[in-house]
């Protein structure tokens, strides 16, 4: 009996002592950036041409490798071309992704943290033609994946760079309301991003 209540003050207090002993930090990054490689979806567009994309993360890293993060996008004249210009459309991304980055340096002053990222949440898209002809307003599951690396200058600030690639999810099965068969869907794009990184 000594034996289980020993193991089990022990396994408390390790439980209770872990937080105070690790350090965890809170990351804020206000982003810009540029959509590359936009194509699929309803209208079945591709195009090579940029547009602006800007939005925030708010991420949570751990005291080792992994982390957590939650990433807003807005892009507001996403299906613009350079043949078609009487589009007014906008897409709006919001992801929880897992991250695994190495604080080089460590979590405290100057460091790099390069790191992969990945998730999946939501992909809305908006598109109004100025002639009337048709609207669009669809919401569906998207998944992402990117890497990139932040740099930090302080304790608090620091600069990041991202490489994103977003892709729709479609349900292979529309008519059956019971069974869920995902796939990957024709709505894709790349997003590049900077940013400024704030640590506390």
């Amino acid at each position: 009996m000594r034996l289980k209540l020993a193991i089990f003050a022990l396994v408390l207090g390790t439980a209770l002592a872990a937080p105070a002993q690790a350090r965890a930090d809170w990351l804020f990054t206000p982003y810009i950036g540029a959509n590359l490689g936009r194509g699929g979806g309803t209208l079945g567009f591709d195009t090579d041409n940029t547009t602006v994309n800007f939005g925030g993360s708010l991420g949570f890293m751990g005291a080792g490798v992994f982390g957590l993060e939650l990433d807003f996008g807005y892009s507001p004249n996403f299906f613009e071309t350079d043949e078609v210009t009487t589009l007014d459309g906008n897409v709006t991304s919001l992801m929880g992704n897992l991250i695994i980055g190495i604080p080089i340096g460590g979590q405290t002053g100057g460091g790099v943290r390069p790191y992969v990222s990945g998730g999946a949440g939501l992909l809305r898209s908006r598109l109004d033609d100025a002639d009337d002809l048709f609207d669009l307003d669809e919401n569906s599951f998207g998944v992402n994946a990117g890497g990139g690396v932040m740099v930090f200058f302080t304790d608090t600030v620091g600069l990041r760079g991202d490489l994103r690639y977003f892709r729709s999810l479609a349900d292979n099965d529309r008519d059956d309301d019971e069974d869920l068969d995902l796939r990957l869907g024709g709505f894709h794009f790349w997003r590049a991003s900077a940013g400024v990184t704030f640590r506390f």
